[in-house]
């Protein structure tokens, strides 16, 4: 018969050399774990160019006598407001000039006016547009212009900003932009129209464009209507002088 203290023996060595191995396993695992000083996310970036379709459906106004006289003509690319985007193009001539022209007639220049499908513009589309159009249609390419209401008019800065070497003039009404552009538009003519009373687009956003611009060197013209809420696109788009300005600008050497 074996003692018990040699029992207890053994069971005290293997005790020990498991707490050992024990030990010695924690002690591996710990050299294997980054230290605690190491970030637990890393910032990486990824960049790559893919290539996307681009649809947009529009309305189109060719002047009178387009098809007779041979010269390039003025474009005029108008951006709508919030309420007219989805799928339905003839919301897009509840205001401005796709409406002038429905009672009206054709304006002396050709009038694109596309449709967002959604919430804002994409300045990236709305180029692709317009060189759409160039190249089918005879476009004066020195007398090409931009002009919106509303979302449109955020638009208008946004897209100016991103081709300023595509347009003669802008139009924005009712808008607003990035005065960290001033610098890329203050060489371009330039109208801007936002009503006093408008609670929708604060006045200030057009403001504190024009003052950018200012301090960039540019001369933009700022009409204020002092009794406006947000419709100042009616009186804007209603007055020929509006147009008579427009079209006299031109781009130099193209």
């Amino acid at each position: 018969m074996i003692p018990d203290r040699y029992h207890n023996g053994v069971h005290t060595k293997l005790l020990s050399l498991a707490a050992a191995l024990f030990l010695a396993g924690n002690l591996a695992v710990s050299a294997q774990k980054p230290p605690t000083s190491a970030p637990a996310q890393q910032a990486k970036t990824f960049e790559k160019k893919i290539m996307t379709t681009a649809k947009l459906e529009y309305l189109l106004s060719l002047p009178a006598g387009y098809e007779k006289a041979r010269q390039p003509w003025p474009l005029v690319l108008f951006l709508h407001g919030a309420g007219e985007s989805g799928n339905d193009l003839a919301k897009v001539k509840s205001h401005g000039p796709p409406k002038l022209v429905e009672t009206k007639g054709p304006f002396p220049f050709i009038l694109v006016s596309p449709q967002s499908p959604g919430r804002g513009w994409n300045p990236e589309v709305l180029n692709a547009l317009v060189d759409s159009v160039i190249k089918q249609y005879r476009v004066d390419k020195r007398r090409v212009y931009v002009t919106g209401l509303s979302m449109g008019g955020y638009g208008t800065w946004a897209l100016a900003a991103a081709y300023p070497e595509k347009f003669a003039a802008l139009a924005p009404i009712c808008g607003g932009g990035n005065p960290a552009d001033a610098d890329k538009l203050a060489k371009l003519p330039i109208w801007v129209f936002h009503g006093a009373k408008d609670t929708t687009v604060p006045f200030k956003r057009s403001e504190e464009m024009v003052e950018a611009l200012k301090a960039a060197g540019g001369h933009p013209k700022f009409t204020v209507y002092p009794e406006a809420g947000h419709d100042s696109w009616t009186e804007t788009y209603a007055n020929p002088e509006f147009y008579e300005w427009l079209l006299a600008q031109k781009r130099s050497g193209r």
